[in-house]
């Protein structure tokens, strides 16, 4: 009896799984989208002040980091699910 119980569970948890893959799969093309808009920003900004924007810098650090964590769980890497099932990851300085 628990040979069987193993398998359907796990069959279950890898389709509550791909529903948080879809889910994850649409973050990183807004993410992606929230890349390109803070980059442009980012070199207005450096163009007109010829320094970054520090908070900008902070943003774009977490982001990277998100991005990464979102791979990570979509690979296989970590079972982990990212924002906004987490923290949002936090820029260590």
């Amino acid at each position: 009896m628990s040979e069987l119980a193993g398998p359907t569970g796990s069959k279950r948890n890898i389709w509550i799984r791909a529903i948080f893959m879809l889910l994850m799969g649409l973050a990183v093309h807004v993410s992606g989208t929230v890349l390109a808009f803070v980059s442009v920003i980012q070199f207005l900004i450096v163009l007109v002040n010829d320094a970054p924007n520090a908070r900008l810098l902070s943003f774009g650090r977490s982001l990277g980091i998100y991005l990464r964590q979102t791979v990570d769980y979509l690979t296989f890497v970590t079972e982990d699910v990212p924002f906004p099932f987490s923290e949002w990851p936090s820029v260590e300085k």
